[in-house]
Parts: C-alpha cells; sequence; structure tokens
C-alpha cells in the first residue's frame, strides 16, 4: 500500500461515465478486485475506486459521477494532479476453472482488469441503457443486454461467476446456486474452493409458489413431502 501524488494522463468520456487515467508512479496496481482511495479536488474525504486498467505505467479508474466528489474527479483535465492510495482490500480468487464474469452498471469497473488476469474469459454485463451499454467495450468477449432484459438470463449453468454490480443483480445471481458458482471480490481463497466443491454435488431444485399468498403453505408442503421421499429412497441404495 502507498500513497502518491499522480498526474492525470486523460479523462476520457466513456457513455456515461468518465474513464480517469493517471501516471502509476510507484504505485502497485494490485490483483482485480481491490480498490483505491482518491482524494477529489476540493472534498475532503477520499473516494474508493476499483481499479478497471492498468496499462503499463498508469492506472485507470471507472467513474460514475453521482455526487460532488466523484464529479470532481470526472471533471480533472490531463495536467492535473491528485493523490492516490492503495492497493486496499482483498481481490477475487483468480484460481477457477470456468470463470464467467458477470457486471452491471458502474459495477463493470473491475472487470477489464480482471479479464486481463484471467485471460480475456467470458463476461456477461447488463446496463439500464445503451448509452451506458457503451462501457461494455472495456470488457473483452463480453455479451452486453440493456434492460428490460436482465444480465442473469444471459448466465449459462455450470460456470464459476465473479461478480460485481447493484445488490439486486447480485442477489438474483446468489439465487442461482448451486448450479451457478458466485464470488464477490474479497472471498476467501479455500472457502470458495470448498464451497464450490461441495455445491457441485449437490442437487438443484426449483419450487413454484404460485401468486395466491393462501396455497404457499400448501406448495410447501408438498413440496417438503416430496424432498423427504426422495431422501428416503436415496437412504435405501
Amino acid at each position: 500500500m502507498r500513497r502518491e501524488r499522480l498526474s492525470v494522463v486523460a479523462n476520457e468520456q466513456v457513455g456515461p461515465y468518465a474513464l480517469l487515467r493517471v501516471t502509476r508512479g510507484g504505485v502497485d496496481p494490485g490483483v482485480p478486485g481491490q480498490f483505491f482511495m482518491l482524494e477529489a479536488p476540493g472534498r475532503l474525504l477520499p473516494r474508493p475506486m476499483s481499479l478497471c486498467l492498468a496499462p503499463r505505467g498508469e492506472l485507470a479508474f471507472l467513474i460514475d459521477a453521482i455526487g460532488p466528489g466523484t464529479a470532481a474527479l470526472c471533471e480533472l483535465e490531463c495536467g492535473e494532479a491528485i493523490h492516490v492510495l492503495g492497493p486496499l482490500g482483498n481481490g477475487f480468487d483468480l484460481d477457477l476453472e470456468r470463470p464467467l464474469l458477470v457486471g452491471g452498471g458502474i459495477g463493470i469497473a473491475p472487470l477489464p482488469y480482471l479479464s486481463k488476469a484471467l485471460g480475456r474469459p467470458p463476461a456477461v454485463l447488463g446496463f439500464r441503457s445503451d448509452r451506458h451499454a457503451e462501457a461494455a467495450d472495456l470488457v473483452p468477449n463480453s455479451q452486453a443486454c440493456v434492460e428490460p432484459t436482465l444480465v442473469t438470463q444471459l448466465i449459462p449453468p455450470g460456470m464459476d461467476v465473479l461478480a460485481c454490480g447493484p445488490e439486486p443483480m447480485l442477489q438474483s445471481v446468489r439465487a442461482l446456486a448451486p448450479s451457478t458458482l458466485f464470488q464477490l471480490p474479497g472471498a476467501e481463497p479455500n472457502n470458495f474452493r470448498m464451497v464450490a466443491a461441495l455445491t457441485n454435488r449437490l442437487p438443484c431444485f426449483q419450487l413454484e409458489l404460485g401468486r395466491e399468498v393462501a396455497r404457499v403453505p400448501e406448495s410447501l408442503r408438498a413440496f417438503m413431502k416430496r424432498l423427504s421421499s426422495r431422501w428416503d429412497k436415496s437412504d435405501s441404495v
């Protein structure tokens, strides 16, 4: 971890986002999924940003101007300088057999760097509009969708998913397990591999509860009865 004042190389528009590129100096880019604290001009508190790209001699951050601090970072011009601290936090576990990158909106920020580290695996990305989807060009070998299509509709079964995006999207990705494995940045590698090995051996069930609340208990009882019957047959084998 190192704090250094770095010069802005470029501030490029990518759809509604800004790709802020600064000189690397003596700062280590770290591993995909780690983040840096960027001190925005005129703001007291620094802003945490995932590293998007790490070309030779540079660090690049994809930023969405959602407040005064991020807006100030998006307005930086070539030649200006900011303090950068990092890398911080834990990154993704890269020891995977069938990686699939899944991102939503500004959550795709760490995926270009991650893609390079993993050798350009397939990626599926979701956005709210065509303009936001312009950022998909940053992620090699990616397939993008725009609302109302959901990114979870593009996820094939049996993949090792590395995901970053808004919480509703992450909850939906989790709901696909165990047929799909899921990893957030910072997941402890050994624990992830152990859970992955276990979930690959578990059966997967789909339960339809319907739209009538009064019938939900009946549906649950019927499901548990079928499940119990399945276990009894398994024990007798």
